[in-house]
């Protein structure tokens, strides 16, 4: 449910119809602030807020940019822009340490677990994959805009593509991971 929340933004932009760009991008802003503050309402700390914090400033300047020129050339890759960002801010957040389902995990992880390498290891694969699968959505998906099909149905099965299957692997690495540390603990 966490990466769900995580990733609200950038499904409501998805999802809404592209003619009304500049109004799914206020929506995704909207909707990235709210995330925000309802998690830190809850006590979640900004360790676990990488990507709405970062969702929050592109559909910021994404909203500026489709309310300023509509017809804007941006609106055609809007779509390779967005998984882009999403390469860049976990990319980011490997190169500095804190990668992002880092605190996406300590949200369901005991404390004591929080320091151990396995886990820190864990996590730093984790957010290696979404890294690259975003990036590769991007580079596919620009390819697509150039040919002139950026909001398309093809263009949607390859951003929907771009979230399901690191979040399969995420889900599946973790089941790996925690097996193999019960085996251990035998």
């Amino acid at each position: 449910m966490s990466y769900l929340r995580t990733f609200l933004p950038w499904i409501v932009f998805a999802v809404l119809p592209s003619g009304s760009w500049q109004w799914a991008a206020l929506a995704a802003l909207v909707v990235a602030v709210a995330v925000i503050g309802q998690q830190v309402r809850a006590g979640v700390g900004l360790d676990a807020l990488i990507i709405e914090l970062g969702s929050a400033v592109f559909f910021a300047a994404l909203a500026v940019v489709a309310f300023a020129n509509p017809h804007s050339g941006v609106h055609d890759y809007s779509a390779a822009l967005s998984s882009g960002t999403l390469a860049v801010i976990a990319g980011v957040s490997l190169a500095v340490g804190r990668p992002f389902t880092l605190g996406i995990a300590k949200r369901t992880t005991p404390r004591e677990v929080w320091g151990l390498k396995p886990f820190i290891r864990t996590n730093v694969v984790i957010t290696a994959v979404w890294t690259a699968a975003f990036a590769l959505t991007a580079v596919v998906l620009a390819f697509v805009a150039h040919a002139g099909h950026g909001h398309s149905v093809s263009a949607v099965v390859i951003q929907i593509a771009g979230f399901v299957v690191p979040m399969v692997f995420t889900i599946r690495y973790v089941a790996h991971v925690q097996a193999k540390a019960g085996q251990l603990a035998r």
